[in-house]
């Protein structure tokens, strides 16, 4: 869906059914790192694309090989019609510098929500906006 393609057309790119394709996304049927591949040329994704917000396990981790401890991520909330939605218009921003602010104003209402809700003692200017 974040792509705007079906099941159906994935499935006819790859040679597979919808149901197969189906089979994949819900996690009933795994992966092969081959078959990852593939998907990812059909959706014109990098591979890593699939890992985005995916945390390791401090076990799994091995020294030297895993980067700095992931920000805590709800994938499941990218799932769901307002994340869809959310990351369809994040993406049609074509301006990389307008990306970039839309992106710190996020940020900044989620660290606001963080805090109790009594007014910034400093109104925001113009240029904080914009």
């Amino acid at each position: 869906m974040l792509v705007g393609m079906s099941q159906e057309k994935l499935g006819d790119s790859l040679g597979l059914t919808f149901q197969q394709v189906q089979k994949y996304e819900k996690g009933a049927n795994r992966i092969g790192a081959s078959r990852l591949y593939q998907i990812a040329r059909v959706l014109s994704v990098p591979v890593d694309f699939f890992y985005d917000g995916i945390q390791l396990d401090e076990a799994s981790a091995v020294d030297g090989l895993a980067d700095a401890e992931p920000a805590g991520f709800e994938l499941d909330m990218l799932s769901t019609s307002e994340g869809i939605q959310l990351n369809s218009a994040f993406f049609s921003i074509r301006d990389p510098k307008v990306r970039k602010r839309v992106l710190e104003l996020v940020k900044a209402l989620g660290e606001a929500g963080n805090f109790d809700s009594t007014p910034a003692e400093a109104p925001l200017e113009e240029d904080d906006i914009l």
